[in-house]
């Protein structure tokens, strides 16, 4: 049974090993823009590997943090694509980043990738502005009790500005799921979440949603209130 287990780890790291390579040398430099319909398409198939690669657990923690650097920017030339397709599958993979290596992620490695989310709340597709808003969720998620909310303050309004804006969308479902990422956010910096809603209530279709993330955030408990 030793022997299997031994043999298994031995495979395991063969198959990451050839995934890193596979990933490095072929899936980066396809998904490198190029015009032309076939070039396209070939981005689109290269989205789909790398999502399947980062679902499937073919790429270790570490493996994916030496690649992050050379892989986020072709992710977020992906995320103009204008292929519907393209775009929903660079969602989807920077959410899988996220949720693989986010909270190892350097400020400014993470602080690049949430204007890029946010442009895509304003996507023509209803699929692809929902995975977006949940990406930005597990942006919140990745930071750790090292994201200075103070040094960091300017990033953080202008991710609760443009999130206030789409707690008015028309759409209720909409408005529920920021209300939720709102939330999960107001724990970094209650009072600037705080004096944001209260600056854009008045100014909604409805106050409803502002009122009820106010009410959440003079909930929370005293000492996370004093940011």
């Amino acid at each position: 049974m030793e022997e299997m287990l031994v043999g298994r780890r031995r495979e395991c790291r063969h198959f990451c090993d050839k995934s890193e390579r596979f990933l490095s040398d072929v899936l980066l430099p396809n998904l490198v823009w190029h015009a032309g319909r076939t070039a396209a398409a070939v981005r689109t198939s290269a989205l789909s590997c790398l999502l399947a690669l980062l679902h499937g657990g073919a790429i270790t923690h570490g493996q994916l943090l030496c690649l992050e650097e050379r892989l986020s920017p072709l992710v977020f030339s992906a995320l103009e694509e204008d292929s519907q397709m393209s775009r929903l599958l660079a969602c989807r993979s920077l959410s899988a980043t996220l949720e693989l290596i986010g909270t190892s992620l350097h400020h400014e490695a993470l602080n690049k990738i949430y204007p890029e989310l946010l442009k895509r709340l304003d996507d023509s597709s209803e699929e692809v502005r929902s995975v977006a808003m949940q990406a930005v969720g597990l942006w919140l998620s990745s930071l750790t009790k090292d994201y200075n909310p103070e040094l960091y303050a300017p990033h953080l309004q202008l991710l609760f500005q443009q999130l206030l804006l789409h707690l008015d969308d028309p759409d209720s479902s909409v408005q529920d799921q920021v209300l939720e990422v709102l939330k999960k956010g107001s724990s970094l910096h209650p009072s600037l979440l705080q004096r944001e809603a209260e600056a854009v209530r008045d100014k909604q279709r409805s106050p409803l949603h502002c009122d009820l993330l106010l009410q959440h955030i003079s909930s929370l408990p005293t000492e996370t209130l004093q940011h």
